[in-house]
């Protein structure tokens, strides 16, 4: 039988690790970064160019899918590789961010979670079979359980609760899906939580490794807390978990995270970052991000990146991408979303050949040293950032 999992390199000095998760829709190469895709389709892309850039497995996500297009669509197209014509493998996340983001509108009982939608303002009740049950419907290639998200700076007492809740919630999710006896019914992974308390990661790593479950995500990092205090909690709940199972942090997606993620012993990230701020007229470049709406870039020849051999770059001036956002042409984020999955998915590539040739972490201190230079690195904030509202005024996640 075909191991799910096998490490195939490790990196001599640290924890860094290449491996082959064999997954329904065909083996993907790890570390590997996640398009996020949320509504069947990641922004600003069509398929045949994630191919192109070389990607086998994308995001989607439950909480938008199951409200639209809706259960009755994708059962009718036989989920979500039949309704949107992708031929890759898909994860898809549980809901529970977009759900608990929804604070005045929803209600967490031991049952599940009571919440209305943003689309229209109906009632819903999920729980963790439900949420089992509709990702099996979809043919998700990795499933995961409704969990309990907790924001930075909560009391240990509500942290405990929600860490209580989660693996209660991932017993009833592991008894759903072994119930299926399909064979490509996806893998189902853990998520272990506990906030920003270190004993509580570790009850919650014992809760969840004793499912056995194929594969372990690490939820409630990278949510605001100061970049040291994610560093040493990465670093802690990694120490918990098992070499044999891929490790998936949830929600990242720069450079300099990416980097700290595989030193960690990461396989698998994902985040919206890189195509949000795409949408917004940021690009990726060896130097940092650079805002192509500032006027000092109106006559700027130069591609987003001269080493990048992308077509976007081979082909278009900053000042081209420049006037089309200020034109408002559509052209202008199509081009830079491009650019930034191409430029992540190639840095996770060299990633991995650096890990290959024992060189990893020269080549991460290299690529930071040049990361962090001043010359081009402009910060833009996600608040900084405008967005769809949804129809409640809140605003869940609707990346």
């Amino acid at each position: 039988m075909e191991e799910l999992f096998r490490v195939t390199a490790q990196d001599p000095e640290g924890k860094a690790r290449c491996g082959v998760l064999h997954l329904p829709h065909g083996p993907v190469e790890t570390p590997v970064f996640m398009p996020v895709g949320t509504h069947g389709t990641v922004k600003a892309m069509i398929h045949e160019e994630l191919e192109e850039i070389g990607f086998s497995l994308i995001l989607g996500n439950t909480y938008h899918l199951y409200l639209r297009p809706g259960m009755d669509v994708l059962k009718h197209f036989k989920g979500l590789h039949g309704f949107t014509g992708w031929r890759g493998n898909i994860l898809t996340d549980s809901g529970g961010f977009q759900v608990f983001s929804l604070t005045p509108f929803r209600k967490i009982t031991k049952d599940g979670v009571k919440f209305r939608s943003h689309i229209d303002g109906s009632s819903h009740f999920l729980t963790p079979e439900l949420v089992v049950e509709v990702q099996r419907v979809f043919g998700s290639d990795v499933l995961m359980p409704l969990d309990v998200c907790t924001p930075f700076g909560i009391t240990y007492t509500e942290a405990s609760k929600a860490v209580d809740l989660t693996t209660e919630w991932a017993v009833r999710s592991k008894k759903t899906w072994e119930a299926t006896t399909d064979q490509s019914r996806g893998l189902l992974f853990g998520i272990v939580q506990g906030n920003f308390f270190p004993d509580l990661r570790e009850k919650s790593a014992e809760g969840i490794l004793e499912l056995d479950l194929p594969g372990i995500a690490i939820g409630g990092l990278s949510v605001g807390e100061p970049f040291e205090t994610f560093l040493e909690l990465l670093s802690h709940t990694v120490r918990l978990l098992p070499f044999s199972k891929p490790r998936y942090l949830m929600g990242i997606g720069t450079p300099e995270f990416i980097l700290e993620a595989v030193d960690e012993g990461i396989d698998m990230f994902d985040c919206v970052f890189p195509t949000r701020i795409a949408r917004n007229g940021t690009a990726f470049t060896r130097y940092g991000r650079i805002a192509l709406k500032r006027e000092a870039f109106t006559f700027s020849e130069e591609p987003l990146e001269p080493s990048c051999t992308c077509k976007v770059c081979k082909r278009y001036s900053r000042g081209y991408i420049r006037h089309l956002f200020k034109a408002g042409e559509i052209a202008g984020p199509v081009l830079l979303t491009y650019h930034n999955l191409y430029f992540l998915n190639q840095l996770v590539q060299q990633i991995r050949s650096a890990i290959r040739s024992g060189t990893f972490q020269s080549f991460k201190k290299e690529f930071l040293s040049q990361w962090d230079s001043p010359l081009y690195k402009t910060e833009l904030p996600l608040e900084e950032l405008p967005e769809e509202k949804p129809f409640l005024g809140q605003t869940p996640d609707t990346f």
